[in-house]
């Protein structure tokens, strides 16, 4: 009996070790092509971005005429200065924003005794108009202050529901600056009243927290301006 298994193992031993062969370059090969996708499986998959929250826009906070901001007198350099040829009269405007910045701080600036308006990006001047103030009995107030408010189709809730339309609001008591039908001999009841067309040029330039700096006869420094693009 044990020379027959003998016998048989000797005839079957190369069908056996090739076939053992096989065997293992198989498990070989089937390791190696499962090797990578069982390692994918394994690996934490990369955790999403949550989506990023848009920013809003901090509100400055609002102030009474009374309470004017401290201003950096450095953001008040002017580099170039509109040419305005002729007289400036009540209802007049400028606005050329060609050769200036097309980024950059905005500034405005209101000169009751002239009676004009300039705005001022990153120190190039880009508009400027005649302007309506407030009479004695509610003055224009004096001082530098952030526009908390825009509404482009503002009513009045103080004065008989009068439009204020591309309303910039400046103080929690009122005051703002916005399209009016600017004729010589009106006033304001503290606003600051510019023409309707240039109040909407001024609201797409403008943004919150941007400065007002209103004065009554103390101008900015223009010795070193440019007059023109």
């Amino acid at each position: 009996m044990a020379a027959l298994l003998k016998a048989l193992a000797k005839s079957a031993g190369p069908k056996i070790a090739i076939g053992a062969g096989l065997a293992g370059i198989g498990l070989l090969v089937s390791g190696w092509i499962d090797r990578p996708a069982a390692e994918e499986a394994a690996a934490p998959a990369p955790l999403a971005k949550a989506p990023s929250a848009p920013e809003t826009p901090t509100k400055p906070a609002e102030r009474r005429s009374d309470q004017p901001m401290e201003i950096d007198p450095r953001a008040l350099t002017v580099k170039r200065i509109l040419k305005i040829d002729g007289p400036f009269r009540h209802g007049d405007y400028a606005w050329d924003e060609s050769g200036a910045p097309t980024t950059g701080p905005v500034i405005i600036t209101v000169d009751l005794r002239a009676q004009t308006l300039s705005v001022f990006r990153a120190g190039y001047e880009i508009g400027a108009a005649v302007i309506l103030y407030g009479a004695t009995d509610k003055p224009s107030p004096l001082g530098a202050f952030p526009i908390t408010q825009k509404d482009a189709d503002h009513y009045s809730n103080l004065y008989d529901n009068a439009p204020m339309p591309y309303m910039l609001r400046l103080t929690s008591d009122g005051v703002a600056i916005h399209g009016s039908d600017v004729q010589w001999g009106k006033a304001t009841h503290g606003c600051i009243g510019v023409p309707v067309a240039f109040a909407q040029k001024l609201f797409g330039v403008t943004k919150l927290g941007d400065v007002v700096v209103i004065t009554n006869g103390k101008r900015l420094d223009i010795s070193k301006a440019q007059v023109g693009a």
